[in-house]
């Protein structure tokens, strides 16, 4: 299965889950309807960099969402999933993408992806991120949070540091500089 380039905007957890049985992507969730402005920031920042493919179930509240990304993020492509491909196996369950066949869910990506068919290649390592004191160390949460303060990659814990540099395609220019203005920062605070 070849790699997704473009990242596919969903709207929850079990929407990822359900596209991992289909296609090999990454993808970020609106977590329902009510979008953030850091959410639209990091789908404005993805469609720059990588490409956004929005791809919500096919209601009322998916249709709001895809609306207003349409609205905040031009260019963006749209994935669509026919009502049928979305019902639920079981009553009472709502309509949606994670209830979507993975064939209904290639069919539905099939005309809009890019493949990208070399693996891309880690940008900032797991030993630059401890050399960085962003994993270990009394202040690693802190600088964490600084870090993607700074980066507009929002917050994340260790684990998921090195997947969220990842996703946004840090370069390592951009990545020391903003750690170099963390220790700056550090270190003024420490003076006064």
């Amino acid at each position: 299965m070849k790699k997704i380039k473009e990242v596919i905007v969903v709207e929850g957890k079990d929407d990822t889950k359900r596209l991992a049985l289909a296609v090999d992507a990454d993808t970020i969730e609106t977590n329902g309807s009510a979008l953030s402005d850091q959410t639209l920031a990091h789908i404005r920042q993805l469609q720059a960099s990588r490409g956004v493919i929005v791809f919500t179930d096919p209601d009322y509240s998916g249709e709001h969402i895809r609306k207003t990304i349409s609205a905040a993020v031009p260019g963006v492509k749209h994935a669509f999933l026919p009502r049928q491909a979305g019902v639920p196996t079981k009553a009472g369950g709502s309509l949606g993408v994670e209830h979507a066949s993975p064939e209904a869910i290639r069919a539905a990506l099939a005309h809009l992806y890019t493949e990208r068919t070399d693996a891309p290649a880690v940008l900032i390592s797991q030993r630059d991120l401890i050399k960085a004191g962003l994993l270990a160390g009394p202040q690693a949460r802190q600088r964490r949070e600084r870090l993607g303060e700074l980066l507009q990659i929002g917050y994340v814990n260790g684990k998921q540091l090195p997947k969220r540099l990842q996703l946004f395609q840090i370069q390592p220019d951009a990545f020391w500089q903003a750690v170099s203005q963390l220790t700056t920062e550090e270190n003024d605070s420490t003076n006064e």
